[in-house]
């Protein structure tokens, strides 16, 4: 099993959405979404859920019509999408935005990595950062919806501490995602 004792953020670290960056490794970084990431992000996006079969006409976040412009749809307070550089090629990227009707509920968003950078411990530390960004926002509990279509990300989110829940929240247009999760951010 890899190391990966150097991918977890060190407590309290909490992302901002400015100039902000995290070296996690001589090649990799965690920072904030910029304007100038929009097309790499939205290839991302698209690469990882053509990869699952994850497929627009099936319902999947990769028919949001924002795709092309997520810089914009996280540049709001409360709001941060973070990617994952190596050596300056974005491979990976989560997101935290407003649960619509909640306002103590955000929603883990977008959570892509593409295959040369899983196993490394990175989907974990980039959650991480993610939920203390909520906390500082004043969120207290994260919300999130995911498919059995992705096993490894479900593993991950119930290593986390979410917990699946009856039925889904909000009205996020991920229909396809059949499994509703929350976890309560007091404890983070």
């Amino acid at each position: 099993m890899p190391d990966r004792s150097h991918v977890i953020p060190p407590k309290g670290l909490t992302p901002e959405k400015s100039a902000w960056r995290w070296r996690v490794s001589p090649t990799i970084a965690i920072r904030p979404m910029t304007t100038a990431d929009n097309a790499a992000v939205a290839q991302l996006i698209r690469a990882v859920s053509a990869e699952y079969e994850l497929t627009a006409d099936k319902g999947y976040s990769v028919a949001d019509p924002t795709l092309d412009n997520l810089a914009a749809v996280y540049a709001p307070e409360r709001h941060i999408y973070l990617v994952v550089e190596k050596e300056g090629h974005i491979v990976g990227g989560c997101g935290i935005g407003a649960l619509q009707g909640f306002d103590d509920t955000c929603e883990l968003q977008k959570m892509y990595f593409l295959p040369e950078i899983r196993g490394r411990g990175l989907a974990n530390a980039i959650s991480k950062l993610c939920m203390n960004f909520a906390s500082r926002c004043g969120y207290d509990k994260i919300y999130l919806e995911t498919t059995y279509l992705l096993p490894e990300a479900l593993r991950l989110y119930r290593h986390l501490g979410f917990r699946e829940l009856p039925q889904h929240l909000g009205n996020t247009g991920h229909n396809a995602c059949e499994i509703p999760m929350q976890m309560s951010l007091v404890t983070v």
